[in-house]
């Protein structure tokens, strides 16, 4: 081929009219947008929304126990000494929340020194389980009553406050600050139920009628995780209540025992 022949070839290459952008082409481009639109924000409030949001639950949590620290503690309530010479009070029961409201902290060692969320009224994800964080059951024993005291909480998505409900260990302090004081429960075991089974809610945990006149402590969240399938149930039994004016109990002060080494 002469020189001016490629020349000429070259031309008609550059000329070549470019491929005109058609429907299918610019709908496929704007899904291919959405997606990564859709999965960046599933990314956000699976991770670094969960985050960011767990990390204001606690800074929260933790202003309240500063409130409740710097204000002047409450009379002692009527007490009895053990054999041992063990002082018991006699707990200061909370009034039940209404929706929404504010009624305690939780405070669990187990998930770091940190771990400090609120406690409000009512399960509704709109009403509490959403925006502000551990909802108490309708109809739940309040503590320092005999009976079942109930929550619920999110396991994924909204700062997860029971999303290490399954790392709880055998004695684990499961600590409830009121404004009068702290209960102090103690983990027993963990258990998985189908969503109907709302007998883990009873006074004494899946005995109808049973009546014992113990105190028990009952945590829920959506199991596994990202699934609605199950309900992850940890239960556990009071221990004691400390009076505001008697400083936090050793629960709280002492460090928890480290996990248990897996078995051979």
């Amino acid at each position: 081929m002469s020189a001016s022949a490629a020349l000429a070839t070259r031309r008609q290459r550059r000329r070549r009219p470019r491929p005109r952008a058609t429907f299918t082409s610019v709908l496929g481009e704007l899904l291919l947008t959405a997606g990564v639109i859709v999965l960046l924000f599933v990314a956000w409030q699976m991770w670094i929304g969960d985050i960011i949001i767990n990390a204001q639950k606690n800074e929260e949590g933790a202003a309240i126990s500063r409130e409740l620290a710097s204000s002047p503690p409450p009379a002692l309530p009527p007490s009895e000494t053990t054999e041992d010479g063990t002082v018991v009070y006699q707990p200061v029961v909370p009034v039940a929340p209404i929706e929404g409201q504010w009624m305690a902290n939780m405070l669990i060692p187990r998930f770091g020194a940190d771990y400090n969320k609120g406690i409000y009224g009512g399960t509704t994800r709109a009403g509490t389980l959403d925006k502000l964080g551990i909802g108490v059951y309708t109809n739940s024993k309040m503590p320092g009553e005999p009976g079942n005291f109930a929550m619920a909480g999110h396991r994924t998505t909204w700062g997860k406050p029971f999303n290490q409900l399954d790392k709880l260990q055998l004695n684990d302090a499961i600590v409830v600050e009121t404004p009068d004081g702290w209960f102090t429960y103690r983990f027993r075991t963990l258990e998985y139920v189908k969503p109907n089974q709302t007998d883990v809610l009873l006074d004494v945990p899946q005995m109808p009628g049973a009546e014992t006149g113990e105190q028990y402590i009952t945590l829920t969240a959506c199991s596994p995780l990202y699934s609605l399938a199950e309900r992850i149930v940890a239960y556990g039994v009071f221990e004691s209540f400390q009076p505001r004016a008697e400083g936090p109990p050793a629960a709280l002060t002492d460090p928890p025992p480290p996990p248990a080494a897996p078995s051979l």
